[in-house]
């Protein structure tokens, strides 16, 4: 059984991680799978263990009066224990993102050149009070070849331990080394502070939460930062959308599950077919329990409508509320996405190709939908697995980050004695 040493301090965690991450590179998708899966059968196994750290932050979290939306994210059952293994297991059946050949091609003299994939290194994983995140990104980080030092909100901490506590036992009997997942126990802020700039233990951030949360990690850091974008979604209907696809994609983005950054929050109309469809829309939204907040053209026109302040436009209600923007042109809408958006995922409902095609070239977003839902914006619903988090940047990683994202690569050259 291998020795797990003894950490204290965060800087230690981060050196610890960075020597597991050189003996995680070794291994082969063999290895990591066999771990993947005694992470799983270790999780609903020890269960009970998880459930009662669990229930110390749970009471906690009542006694501080979190909302309930928020002690619902916090609160573990066995069947959500095993929807962790599960997702562990499903980790287990998607391609190693290593080892590679992108491309390769052999020169005059010779040498022969290939782009091969390998992995980041050590993830620094930063993140709110989400005992899934725990999981789930441990087993994404260590399917790529990563070690992975995690930071969860301190309302989640007893269970965070628990869980961590459970994949060290767990690794313990396989080839991934236990220090390659680290849990930083300290809920001083400044002290978590410093592993944002520990470049050289660190190879990468990923914050995971609201936007405070992930504005704080990148105005601090000096290690590279993913980021894991906040979702001000619009969709812009425009004068020939058809009502129905336009009303029920934007029931879907809606109120599918209004507290995800791919639901949608803010609505553009072209003013004609509002003027044309408002009945058909305003049954839509009361029969739906939906609350809008607009400009004074959507006022006027929906009878419930409270009217917006400067602040919606740029609010992530995560509610059953939506801001409503009337404009008369595409090139006014697509003004609006680009002063109030997150380059998160924006929708046209449109048949004018004319509409579309500007709509998609001058939009700045991960992600463009035209006539379907913004909720596609997610790993598994765009067939690729199992997701870390959904980048807003342009740079390494956009939109929804699976294993690959987690790799970077190295040109690796085989010769038979050049030189030059």
């Amino acid at each position: 059984m291998e020795h797990i040493k003894e950490v204290v301090t965060v800087e230690e965690q981060a050196i610890a991680a960075k020597a597991a991450a050189k003996q995680l590179a070794l291994l082969t998708t063999a290895d990591k799978n066999e771990a993947l899966v005694a992470v799983a059968e270790q999780l609903e196994k020890d269960y009970e263990v998880i459930l009662t750290a669990n229930d110390k932050d749970m009471q906690a979290g009542e006694e501080k009066g979190f909302d309930a939306a928020f002690l619902d994210r916090l609160k573990l059952t066995r069947e959500r224990i095993e929807d962790f293994a599960n997702g562990l297991k499903e980790v287990v059946e998607i391609e190693d993102p290593t080892d590679h050949v992108v491309s390769e091609w052999t020169l005059e003299n010779g040498l022969h050149v290939s782009r091969i994939t390998v992995p980041l290194g050590v993830i620094g994983m930063i993140y709110e009070a989400r005992p899934n995140v725990t999981a789930d990104a441990t087993g994404l980080a260590l399917k790529s070849g990563n070690a992975i030092v995690l930071k969860g909100g301190s309302s989640a901490i007893h269970t965070n331990t628990a869980i961590v506590e459970v994949i060290k036992k767990a690794l313990q009997q396989t080839k991934v080394p236990a220090d390659a997942v680290q849990l930083i126990q300290s809920t001083d802020r400044k002290e978590t502070a410093k592993l944002f700039t520990m470049k050289e233990h660190i190879d990468v951030l990923i914050p995971r939460g609201g936007a405070s949360l992930i504005q704080a990690v990148v105005d601090s850091a000096t290690v590279p930062v993913l980021e894991t974008g906040v979702g001000n979604c619009h969709m812009y209907v425009d004068n020939s959308a058809q009502v129905d696809m336009a009303i029920s994609t934007f029931l879907n983005a809606k109120t599918d599950r209004p507290a995800v950054c791919n639901s949608l929050e803010t609505l553009i109309v072209q003013r004609e077919w509002l003027e044309t469809n408002k009945d058909a829309l305003v049954q839509a939204l009361r029969e739906n329990g939906i609350q809008t907040h607009g400009d004074d053209i959507a006022v006027k026109l929906l009878p419930d409508c409270k009217p917006a302040a400067e602040a919606d436009w740029a609010n992530e209600y995560l509610s059953l509320d939506v801001a409503v923007r009337v404009v008369d042109s595409v090139e006014e809408a697509i003004d609006h996405i680009d002063r109030y958006g997150t380059k998160h995922s924006e929708a046209i409902i449109s048949e004018d190709d004319e509409a579309v095609n500007k709509f998609m070239k001058a939009v700045d977003a991960a992600a463009i939908y035209h006539n379907a839902s913004t909720r596609f914006t997610d790993g598994h619903a765009l067939g690729f697995g199992a997701e870390i988090g959904i980048s807003t940047q342009k740079l390494h990683a956009r939109g929804p980050m699976g294993l690959p994202a987690l790799t970077t690569y190295k040109y690796v050259m085989k010769g038979n004695g050049q030189t030059r």
